[in-house]
């Protein structure tokens, strides 16, 4: 579990589109977890808000259709 996992998954989510709408579907960071380890990328919540708040970027979704803002390009 590390913070470079999480900042591989952002990164990741950046390049592909398909990616980020998989994972804007989840409500909670629970939820973002379990989907994120389930594809190998094993962190906590709270490396993901380390991470989140170093970047300046938000987890909660906004816009309609909602999204999340926290992918690296």
């Amino acid at each position: 579990m590390s913070k470079e996992k999480v900042e591989a998954l952002l990164i990741a989510g950046g390049e592909d589109k398909h990616l980020r709408a998989k994972y804007d579907v989840p409500a909670t960071r629970e939820e973002f977890i379990v989907l994120a380890a389930a594809d190998g990328y094993d962190f906590t919540i709270e490396e993901l808000d380390a991470v989140l708040k170093a970047s300046g970027d938000v987890f909660e979704k906004n816009g309609n259709p909602a999204k999340r803002s926290i992918w690296w390009a």
